[in-house]
């Protein structure tokens, strides 16, 4: 047998060669590659012996050569072809060990040039595996450094059966495929190109999806401009197995703490907060949360955009949750919290403000494709509110109106947030009238309705909402505007007094 090995993971590669010496397999290499196998005593030739060609262009061709393709490509079940290889005088290669050019590793250094992540692009590389994978029933090819130990016990018991070779194919074009989406994102400059890959690779495997009858994994999302984060970056501390509906809800969770700048804490159940606020102390932060909804705050996620305390904590240690999400925790917390198996402890850091131009697509699969959508991000300067009523907001009201605006935004439609000193009341989430959604939220904030300021995430399309919410004593309303009934709901608030901001913007989340 005969193998190429060419890699920039360097990692087992010697111990490879090495395994494959022993077992008779003659190693053609480059570079830095063979160096390293050479350093260590382990024989290995260069490609040049193999071609009768030496390397040109500072390294851009040193593979792409009959002699190389022409032994990889070869089907050893066609006489033509074995024919064609010894009128030619080429022999066959039976092991292509490669992996890539570290470009994402390159472009994602701050003073990277065009011409440096050009001369990182591999050429040679990705033919080579797209060769072998080609070719599989015969070559096989090998791009992970997590298979090397598996296809030397394989050789050492007698070959690799085609089951495995197909399934290292497989990950050969998918590996190439990643490589190529990786390079494609660097140099598109469109929001919407007519062509567009997705790279993704597998974080962990979950114990089910939604329901236990559907498996279900966390593809995380390779993209070269932003790197790791999100839940990409998620930590684990302490707890059982994440599943499924948590990241779901740890996600929405981390949506709706992360647009506050002063300290926050959510409580998430089912993708929407049952309790928000937020306050200069933070343990005062959760227990208004909590006291949003504390029936439906049993089981669900807390998350908070700073560091728990351990004042926060010993308010927590008081109601069952599923998980907890912070950028931090101070380590009595941890000894505390750790406490409860059942507990999970999660470390996240707050969703970042993208810069103008750097925010990603946001993708939604439905059946036969996918629906692609730049993500509802609005600075707090780029929100305008503008009173339409006689009377204007105080400032307390004005405060809370900003509040609550941004605590629909993270609920889903028809929403609707009844909010006091920038704590969520009540809310009502997914109705298909919003007249429904009005009802349950005031009835879900009670007599705490009084004095309080209610947000719509989009426009009233009738009087009705409005007026429940003034009968129980709502005294300032925030909502996008646009109906062609607006004239009415005007006149409603200043008939009763209260005060109408719009902001021209909805915050629809279906």
């Amino acid at each position: 047998m005969r193998a190429i090995i060419s890699v920039s993971d360097k990692s087992g590669a010697v111990d490879f060669a090495r395994g494959l010496r022993e077992l008779g397999i003659q190693i053609f290499s480059t570079g830095g590659t063979r160096k390293s196998i050479e350093a260590a005593g382990v024989e290995v030739q260069g490609i040049s012996d193999l071609t009768g060609f030496p390397e040109i262009l500072d390294g851009r061709v040193k593979t792409l050569h009959p002699a190389v393709h022409g032994g990889i490509l070869a089907r050893r079940d066609l006489p033509e072809h074995l024919s064609e290889l010894s009128h030619n005088r080429i022999e066959p290669l039976d092991m292509v060990v490669v992996n890539l050019y570290p470009f994402v590793e390159t472009v994602r250094k701050p003073e990277v040039t065009l011409d440096q992540a050009l001369e990182n692009i591999d050429i040679g590389g990705p033919t080579m595996i797209r060769s072998a994978a080609k070719n599989y029933p015969s070559v096989l090819v090998v791009v992970d450094p997590r298979d090397y130990d598996a296809v030397l016990q394989g050789l050492r018991q007698g070959g690799i059966d085609m089951e495995y070779r197909k399934k290292l194919a497989q990950k050969a074009f998918q590996h190439v495929a990643l490589y190529d989406t990786a390079i494609a994102q660097y140099l598109n400059d469109e929001a919407f190109p007519e062509e567009m890959g997705i790279a993704l690779k597998k974080q962990r495997s979950l114990r089910y999806g939604e329901n236990p009858h559907q498996p279900a994994a966390f593809y995380v999302e390779q993209n070269i401009r932003r790197g790791q984060e999100g839940l990409g970056a998620l930590e684990q501390l302490s707890g059982p197995e994440i599943s499924f509906n948590n990241l779901l809800d740890i996600d929405a969770a981390l949506n709706s703490v992360s647009d506050f700048e002063d300290p926050a804490i959510a409580i998430i159940k089912h993708n929407n907060a049952c309790g928000l606020a937020s306050n200069d102390d933070l343990a005062e932060a959760y227990r208004r949360a909590l006291a949003g909804d504390p029936v439906a705050a049993f089981g669900g996620v807390v998350a908070s955009n700073r560091a728990i305390d351990m004042p926060t904590a010993s308010e927590i240690d008081k109601t069952h949750y599923d998980a907890i999400v912070a950028p931090e925790y101070e380590t009595k917390v941890l000894e505390l919290l750790t406490r409860k198996q059942s507990l999970r402890l999660v470390k996240v850091a707050p969703y970042r403000r993208y810069a103008p131009g750097e925010s990603p697509l946001e993708f939604r699969h439905i059946r036969g494709g996918l629906l692609a959508q730049a993500p509802d991000l609005l600075e707090d300067a780029e929100l305008q509110p503008r009173t339409v009523t006689s009377r204007q907001p105080t400032d307390d009201e004005l405060s809370d109106l900003i509040f609550a605006w941004k605590a629909v935004k993270s609920i889903k439609s028809n929403a609707i947030v009844i909010a006091r000193d920038r704590t969520l009341l009540g809310m009502g989430a997914g109705q298909p009238s919003r007249v429904v959604s009005v009802e349950l939220a005031l009835k879900k904030a009670g007599d705490r309705c009084r004095g309080s300021v209610l947000a719509s995430d989009a426009f009233f399309p009738f009087p009705d909402g409005p007026e429940l919410a003034i009968r129980q004593g709502v005294t300032a309303i925030i909502q996008p505007g646009g109906s062609v009934r607006d004239k009415e709901v005007i006149e409603l608030a200043d008939r009763h007094g209260i005060a109408m901001v719009f902001t021209g913007v909805r915050h629809f989340r279906h």
